[in-house]
């Protein structure tokens, strides 16, 4: 509805109304927003562009009177020193090493006890099968957190999320450090696990708020490897820790680093999340203005926060279980995943009891895996740089199932690597082969997570935070359940035929990305979740 004053304004850089389409935002940001967090008539472009005046006109119609009201949606002006994007270069790169390094940390934290799950069995007198819970548990903190402070930083910001629970974990590796007995150990895994799960999660958002889309090439890079080193390093520092101090040093290990990082995330990385900083300067203006139409789009999104998080809480498992694209693309990263978390078990299998090594020596095996991600993450900028290729291309608007070209190249590095490993594996043979059959393994981990993200971000751009929720929930449980199955698998098929079976599973997954190229379109226009350019364009996206 529109009234006369609303046609134009001196103090507003442009006027919006709900009647009028919203502009698309690019998925990669989108799925960083409030998205859904906010009703469908969101103009989510004010937390994106900036403005001359710091300000666009919305003109909404009042639920409770009918009334038209012109509000004033704060915005960051043209090259605002508040705008992260905006920060030095050598600031954002701090921030942005300084988050990464976080999330190397919690992955080296979730694997470094690996290296001495024996010494855990003879102090409490346990099973291998117990012992191994408190990787398990672990783990299964990962699928749990995302769920819920994922949905939580999008009202409160990132950085309170990332203070509270990066100091919650510290503390409770304190109690597992000096358990008395088993029960102690787990249940503080448990609560680790699911605390580390935050910046595990938050990191990528970080980054996007940091740098604009064509910056964040070597960034992302950054950030990508994180993940997949630690866990490579974490048994190489574990072992040698473990045989020389015990496994009790494994826990103080994770205490120094996690605290040296809790200290540099909390007093030297700000507040990122624009919706947060553009809150906080609306209600400064509201304050000194005295004038309540200062506001931003979270300001009027009047639901209770009980509805928006049973929203979240609901929306990951019906896109999990009613979506066939987040369905198989959660079952492929799942199968990864778990083949990560089964190496931690299958290595001293085959080193120690194979070959009789120690757990230092065995720690070095791991190292070709972390090269081989080392070297995925060197090569990230020039994928970027195809991508943009086929972004020109296509005028601008490429087809979701573009993203899927580096998943459908390096998808073969995974079972080519297990293969190597499953029949090198004898013990007569030198330890060479089965080390360097981690190489083309941690080769392919990067590719096919970035490549298997960006689909489901541009295949649900208004679900898409739910989307990765729903493949982080499934391929957490999967992970976490099969540290407990892999030594029984490897007694009763043998070293060759467990690592084969491995990568049969993995050359099956090789069909995912091949099937969802050709007919990912066509599924997608069936779907009641997935982006489509039609619905963004009659302001219809699915919330």
């Amino acid at each position: 509805m529109e009234t006369p004053d609303s046609r134009a304004s001196t103090d507003v850089e442009e006027a919006y109304r709900p009647d009028q389409p919203a502009t698309s935002t690019f998925g990669t940001d989108l799925v960083n927003l409030p998205s859904r967090t906010l009703g469908d008539d969101a103009q989510l472009r004010e937390f994106t562009q900036e403005t001359v005046s710091g300000q666009i006109l919305k003109v909404v119609k009042s639920n409770k009177t009918g009334n038209i009201e012109r509000y004033q949606l704060v915005t960051f002006t043209v090259d605002d020193k508040e705008n992260p994007k905006n920060w030095p270069k050598a600031y954002k790169w701090w921030c942005t090493m300084t988050v990464a390094i976080t999330c190397f940390v919690v992955a080296f934290d979730s694997a470094v006890i690996t290296a001495d799950i024996p010494g855990v069995m003879r102090e409490f007198n346990v099973s291998e099968e117990v012992a191994l819970l408190s990787i398990t548990l672990f783990v299964v903190g990962f699928g749990i957190g995302p769920m819920i402070f994922a949905p939580l930083s999008e009202i409160v910001g990132r950085r309170p999320i990332y203070a509270s629970t990066l100091l919650l974990a510290v503390v409770f590796i304190i109690p597992g450090a000096v358990a008395k007995n088993i029960e102690t150990l787990l249940v503080t895994r448990a609560l680790d696990g699911i605390a580390f799960s935050a910046p595990m999660t938050l990191v990528g958002g970080t980054l996007a708020d940091l740098w604009r889309t064509e910056e964040r090439g070597v960034p992302m890079a950054a950030f990508s490897a994180a993940p997949f080193i630690g866990p490579a390093i974490g048994p190489l520092v574990g072992g040698f820790l473990s045989d020389a101090l015990g496994w009790r040093w494994l826990y103080w290990m994770q205490l120094i680093l996690s605290g040296i990082v809790y200290i540099l995330i909390t007093l030297t990385v700000p507040e990122t999340y624009a919706p947060k900083i553009l809150a906080r300067r609306a209600a400064k203006l509201r304050k000194s203005t005295n004038d309540d139409r200062h506001v931003t789009e979270q300001d009027l999104d009047t639901r209770p926060l009980g509805q928006r998080l049973r929203l979240f809480l609901i929306r990951p498992f019906q896109l999990l279980f009613g979506e066939a694209i987040v369905f198989c693309i959660s079952v492929y990263m799942s199968v990864l995943y778990g083949l990560l978390y089964m190496f931690f078990v299958a290595y001293p299998i085959i080193y120690q009891q194979g070959k009789g090594y120690s757990a230092g020596t065995t720690g070095l095996m791991f190292i070709p895996i972390a090269v081989g991600v080392l070297c995925s993450a060197f090569c990230a900028p020039m994928v970027n740089k195809h991508y943009l290729s086929l972004v020109a291309k296509h005028g601008g608007n490429p087809p979701a199932e573009v993203r899927l070209v580096p998943m459908m190249v390096s998808c073969w590095f995974i079972p080519i690597g297990l293969f190597i490993f499953a029949w090198t594996s004898y013990p007569r043979l030198s330890w060479v082969g089965p080390a360097l059959g981690g190489f083309p393994v941690g080769f392919g981990f990067i590719f096919l997570y970035n490549s298997a993200n960006n689909y489901l971000v541009d295949s649900y751009q208004h679900q898409a935070a739910s989307a990765l929720a729903a493949k982080t929930f499934l391929r957490s449980f999967w992970g976490a359940a099969t540290v407990l199955f892999t030594g029984q698998m490897y007694a009763r098929l043998g070293y060759q035929w467990a690592s084969s079976l491995l990568a049969f599973i993995g050359l099956a997954c090789c069909a995912i990305p091949f099937v969802f190229y050709y007919k990912g379109a066509a599924i997608r226009k069936h779907s009641k979740f997935a982006y489509s350019p039609d619905e963004e364009n009659a302001g219809k996206a699915v919330h």
